[in-house]
């Protein structure tokens, strides 16, 4: 049986580490792919980095890309204030980073061609988010034709998997599936903010924490953590 290797896009946070360890699970070589994109903090970064060494990854692998040079989020400009009412229904939040997902596949997509790996991992999730245009499975769709058809395998039939497997999964069910995989969740970063512990406010908190209740695991919640 030919060995098999995921790029894993590691952002740090539940999703991403769960996606990763799905395909360690399934058999797969996983390298952890992230990104110092000139966020506000670099919290996220070092959680990437624990997680990679904890879950054992066969490699860990960090691009600077400043994406705070031109802004347009308030994750990467820091006169834009972090969202702390709770997601509002139809609307796209300032958290939105323009291109960033697409930015993040493209390079996936060059370091697992050059690397012989059959796909790359994405923690993207429909159902909990605002409604984010790049974690939708529209836009998954359309970016796996051009994956097929900007690359040498891809031409020769044998196109990198762009592999979402949490897409459509509720956030109670990912925290379960982590809890079974025995992800170290306390080890992982979903805060928007830079502070020491989780602010508890933002949107990533606040759907953190309601999945977490609802499972009965409110000791890893942003206030115990």
């Amino acid at each position: 049986m030919i060995e098999q290797t995921t790029v894993a896009l590691l952002s740090g946070g539940i999703d991403s580490a769960t996606a990763a360890c799905i395909a360690m699970e399934a058999g797969q070589k996983v390298i952890g792919l992230s990104f110092d994109y000139g966020q506000r903090h670099l919290k996220e970064l070092q959680a990437a980095a624990d997680l990679a060494k904890n879950l054992n990854l066969e490699d860990h692998i960090t691009i600077k890309i400043d994406l705070s040079s031109w802004g347009g989020s308030s994750l990467t400009d820091t006169t834009q204030a972090i969202p702390t009412k709770g997601i509002q229904k139809n609307t796209i939040p300032n958290t939105y980073v323009p291109g960033r997902n697409t930015i993040f596949v493209a390079i996936g997509l060059s370091l697992a061609e050059a690397r012989g790996a059959n796909r790359i991992a994405l923690g993207i999730n429909a159902m909990d988010y605002s409604g984010y245009p790049d974690c939708r499975p529209d836009y998954l769709e359309a970016y796996q034709e051009l994956a097929n058809l900007s690359s040498r395998v891809g031409r020769k039939g044998k196109g990198i998997k762009l592999w979402a497997p949490l897409l459509d999964w509720e956030k109670t069910k990912i925290f379960k599936e982590a809890l079974r995989l025995k992800i170290p969740i306390e080890k992982t970063w979903s805060c928007y903010q830079g502070e020491n512990k989780p602010c508890g406010r933002c949107d990533s908190c606040r759907i953190r924490d309601k999945a977490l209740k609802e499972i009965g695991r409110e000791d890893l919640c942003s206030q115990n953590i």
